[in-house]
């Protein structure tokens, strides 16, 4: 289980600190296990590999090294889990934007099935993760409904199931009455459900991976913002504002949260503000009927809505906002209101959390994994699904840092390429809702 060595609790208040307070209501914090405070770096220190980001790919990547016997040191600008890994609707959803054969065709045969199977087999790492290293999360495996709004996402969720029989995937079509019956709202026509999938409490999760990776030999730092990484000989010199960290290799884990680190890295992904609220726990009578079997759902939506049950029976229900917090603050309010439209039986329910993150989205809706220059490698860009994917790059990133050739490994290594307009991206994002938004409105 997870030591509580120390009184700190991280969830001592429901509040993200250092976040803007539209965002930071968090559910996830309030409810967090307790952990001891990470230090900062200081002074002038030396490791093998130096993973920046503690996320889930950070964390996970961490991990692996310290089992494999690595010296790895992880840099984290808040403490483990502060951005989205911390924040998100806690949905283990397996799987990339395409098929099987759709990424086959893309990527060619022998890399498109690596991807594929990398992806198809995340969940499954995550939940060996939290079997062996007994991370209290509360980790559920029911199953991931994706659910359909129009008769052209019918077909399409129902090609994508059958897709995934080529290998072998417990993908099943669901018709009307099936979704309905599992779900508890007649509002779908349809759609799929992935028995790979589960949930759990994502900053617990995040958590447990770093007192896993400590308790395997790995050295974690908190409040140690990296300014500058700059190359020394055949070593890397990453910069803090208290401390030195010289490494052989690095590895990049920042995501949405890249910033202007590696600038051309930061602009090669539109962040996009993720929002979430949650009610009080429901009764038992209410919780029998909306996902009685705590299944995870995200709609088929461009702008998709997510949804479950937590293990206290509160109702979770996210979508995708903008950088405004005036936006923001609608958002929420439009999250409250398509409850009671789901589910009848909510209005009126009482609201506790509102609460909010920056994922990662890219151009063509695939992660991405760059080697910037020589021992330097970069994984980001989980357009959403970052509870499954991101921990599996976490793995690839390791290999790739133990020794693994690029062309061995079970995602492409491409170049950095940064977005168009990228320097206006807030009005990018936000015109981008509008239109996405008007689209799903009127259903193309």
């Amino acid at each position: 289980m997870l030591s509580d060595p120390c009184p700190q609790r991280i969830g001592a208040s429901p509040v993200i600190p250092n976040e803007r307070p539209v965002i930071a209501n968090s559910l996830w914090a309030a409810t967090a296990n307790r952990i001891p405070d990470y230090p900062a770096l200081t002074g002038v220190q030396n490791t093998d590999v130096a993973v920046i980001g503690g996320g889930y790919t950070g964390l996970s990547a961490a991990l692996h090294l310290a089992e494999a016997g690595v010296r790895v040191t992880l840099l984290e600008a808040e403490q483990p889990g502060w951005g989205a890994s911390g924040r998100n609707g806690g949905q283990i959803n397996p799987g990339l934007k395409d098929g099987p054969s759709g990424i086959m065709a893309k990527f060619g045969p022998e890399q498109g099935r690596r991807m594929a199977e990398m992806a198809g087999d995340a969940a499954d790492l995550v939940f060996a993760l939290i079997d062996t290293h007994q991370i209290a999360c509360d980790a559920v495996r029911p199953g991931w409904i994706r659910a359909a709004h129009t008769e052209k996402t019918l077909r399409d969720l129902h090609a994508l199931a059958e897709d995934w029989h080529t290998l072998g995937a417990p993908v099943d079509a669901l018709d009307r009455a099936a979704i309905t019956r599992i779900t508890g709202t007649d509002t779908y026509l349809g759609g799929l459900i992935d028995r790979r999938g589960g949930n759990l409490h994502p900053l617990n999760y995040a958590l447990g991976l770093a007192d896993a990776a400590g308790r395997a030999g790995a050295v974690i730092h908190g409040q140690s913002p990296v300014d500058a990484i700059d190359r020394d000989g055949a070593r890397y010199r990453l910069k803090t504002v208290r401390g030195v960290l010289g490494a052989d290799t690095v590895l990049i884990c920042t995501n949405a949260y890249s910033g202007d680190l590696e600038r051309p890295l930061g602009r090669s992904v539109l962040p996009v503000r993720s929002v979430q609220v949650a009610t009080a726990p429901l009764s038992d009578n209410l919780r029998a009927s909306i996902l009685p079997d705590r299944h995870a759902l995200s709609d088929a939506r461009r702008l998709l809505l997510y949804f479950r049950l937590d293990a206290e029976g509160r109702f979770v229900m996210g979508g995708r906002g903008t950088y405004n917090d005036g936006s923001t603050r609608r958002q929420i309010a439009r999250l409250k209101a398509v409850t009671s439209q789901l589910f009848p039986q909510l209005s009126g329910v009482e609201w506790q959390h509102a609460w909010g993150g920056f994922v990662a989205l890219t151009r063509d809706h695939y992660p991405h994994l760059h080697e910037i220059a020589p021992g330097l490698m970069a994984g980001l860009g989980y357009n959403g699904r970052g509870v499954a994917i991101a921990t599996a790059m976490g793995r690839v990133l390791a290999r790739w840092a133990s020794g693994t050739p690029p062309k061995d490994l079970d995602f492409p290594v491409t170049p950095v390429a940064p977005l168009p307009f990228s320097f206006a991206r807030t009005l990018a994002v936000e015109a981008e809702i509008l239109r996405l938004r008007l689209l799903d409105q009127l259903g193309l």
